[in-house]
């Protein structure tokens, strides 16, 4: 099975001659999320080696052009191909008039099962990965970061069970019920620590930023500006990349990502340099068409 980000696109507003639109790609074994996808996913898409196929659900922070405009090409790629499952689509529920445009943009055959999910106060979803959440954040649009916690869980070991006589449709019975007979799941299995993810786009620094961060495996976050330009950042609801390892320094993040650049800045450097004087736990400056792996496990103590 597979854990890792698939970065399509890195460019914050207008895409350059390196950096498309937004775009990346959740795959955490059989739940494949795609977040943002921007003018040109579908390329990228292509270039990455992907298809649609496996595409479980589109979440969508906010409906600027940079983070949706590449939503009907996907969804007519999703018809076209035949996806026999569901698609669930999440977006900010004040932009419903934004999403029944993409998904309507032209005309096509539409033969795909796209499960409309507004996000709103209180949204959370049960998947195969474990819990999607969504949290408001500041932008001149309402727009959401989304997070994924797998809950804990634990590990059976073969040979405690074999020690203790537990084999076949045994392990499932103890696994169902924590006890068979007189052993207990404990005696027979460890810990196995939840892994998370957090993917928080275009906004200022707010409480949000903090609780959807907080203590994840990998932290995708904008980091839209450098500090010298941090007034304008808060002008317009975006974070330098300071701001962005500052949070996941104060959070325990053990992953960052930093992506969307402003065009301005030609030397990508210049964000992992400021990043670490900030954060010095493992930092990714994100190019396009990249793989980004989830981090192991955590260790149990």
């Amino acid at each position: 099975m597979t854990r890792e980000l698939v970065v399509l696109g890195t460019a914050s507003q207008v895409p350059t001659r390196h950096r498309n639109h937004n775009g990346y790609l959740l795959r955490w074994d059989d739940e494949v999320i795609l977040f943002d996808p921007g003018e040109g996913t579908q390329r990228q898409l292509l270039m990455a080696g992907l298809p649609v196929t496996p595409i479980r659900r589109i979440c969508i922070t906010h409906f600027h052009g940079d983070h949706s405009l590449g939503l009907p090409g996907v969804l007519q790629r999703i018809s076209l191909d035949r996806v026999p499952h569901p698609v669930a689509v999440h977006y900010p529920a004040g932009g419903q008039e934004f999403f029944d445009r993409l998904r309507h943009a032209t005309s096509y055959w539409d033969n795909a099962e796209i499960v409309p999910g507004p996000v709103g106060a209180g949204f959370a979803v049960e998947t195969s990965a474990g819990r999607l959440t969504a949290l408001p954040l500041r932008h001149p649009i309402e727009t959401y970061g989304y997070r994924l916690t797998e809950p804990d869980a634990r590990r059976m070991v073969p040979a405690l069970l074999a020690e203790h006589g537990i084999s076949g449709p045994a392990v499932g019975e103890l696994q169902r019920t924590g006890r068979l007979g007189d052993v207990t799941l404990d005696q027979v299995s460890v810990a196995r620590p939840g892994q998370s993810f957090a993917f928080v786009m275009d906004t200022g620094l707010c409480d949000s930023v903090f609780e959807l961060a907080r203590g994840v495996d990998m932290l995708v976050i904008e980091s839209t500006f450098l500090s010298e330009d941090a007034e304008l950042a808060a002008q317009v609801g975006h974070l330098t990349a300071g701001q962005a390892a500052e949070v996941a320094r104060e959070c325990g993040v053990r992953m960052l990502v930093l992506t969307h650049f402003s065009q301005r800045y030609p030397e990508p450097d210049r964000f992992l340099d400021e990043a670490r004087k900030e954060f010095d736990g493992p930092v990714v400056i994100a190019e396009d068409l990249s793989r980004v792996p989830v981090p192991a496990r955590r260790a149990v103590p």
